[in-house]
């Protein structure tokens, strides 16, 4: 862990030790192993510091950044996926991984499986008819026939890199302290509070919501709610791209 540690990748670091002892933790009681080697290491390793990911919050300037990206020349995939990253509010690592197997055109819903999530949940997201129409635009990019729905630009048995959004967004125009493809769920929970959304639904919608029994049952009967939601946020970002065809 140290040479990680070193190289300066401390959440990865730390996931990797936090692995390891679910590793431990699971051979103690199949008697393979006596302890978890892995525990005294909590609090060893250097905090990961949380930097506050730059993000447009002003509707005006937001709407500018949107036209921005549809009018961009770029690779296909990278533009669908900052594209979809914003409709979706997802984080950009859900977005890089999607694959068709996770989404369901008809009943309009993508499902992140509990791996691909931060708080290791499945997180259903509701699918605004922008977003789909972002989707049928990369099936016919890539034929649907990968099973990535934004594959690299070198590989389509790949993902897209880490940093290919804010690359992209870089050569936009937009530099690092302003913008990042993880602002856009800044951008969406600012301004949707901001017009007086409800909360909950919107922290929902962020999968910020907790792992109780309570907070697994709210996922499911907010569905509609959070439907409502998606497609409302979709429907603005067209109105703020267009402002003159109010």
């Amino acid at each position: 862990l140290k040479p990680i540690e070193k190289s300066g990748r401390l959440e990865t670091a730390r996931r990797l030790r936090a692995a390891m002892s679910r590793v431990f933790r699971y051979a103690i009681p199949l008697m393979m192993v006596e302890t978890d080697p892995c525990e005294p290491l909590r609090g060893a390793l250097k905090a990961v510091k949380v930097v506050n990911q730059a993000a447009i919050t002003s509707e005006k300037e937001f709407g500018a950044l949107m036209a921005v990206v549809d009018d961009y020349d770029g690779w296909p995939t990278i533009v669908g996926a900052i594209q979809f990253t914003a409709l979706t509010a997802c984080r950009p690592g859900e977005v890089r991984g999607a694959t068709w197997s996770e989404i369901d055109m008809e009943a309009a819903c993508w499902t992140v499986p509990a791996a691909r999530t931060k708080m290791r949940r499945e997180h259903k997201v509701p699918l605004s008819r922008q977003a789909l129409a972002v989707l049928r635009r990369m099936k016919a990019v890539t034929g649907g026939e990968w099973p990535l729905v934004f594959p690299s630009v070198r590989s389509n048995k790949k993902m897209l890199s880490e940093n290919a959004m804010n690359a992209a967004l870089r050569r936009m125009g937009f530099t690092k302290t302003e913008h990042t493809s993880h602002g856009f769920r800044s951008s969406f929970s600012t301004i949707m509070n901001a017009r007086q959304h409800d909360p909950e639904i919107i922290e929902h919608a962020l999968a910020h919501a907790d792992g109780s029994v309570r907070g697994i049952y709210n996922r499911t009967t907010f569905w509609p709610a959070r439907v409502d939601l998606m497609q409302a946020w979709a429907d603005l970002i067209d109105e703020l791209k267009n402002p003159g065809a109010r």
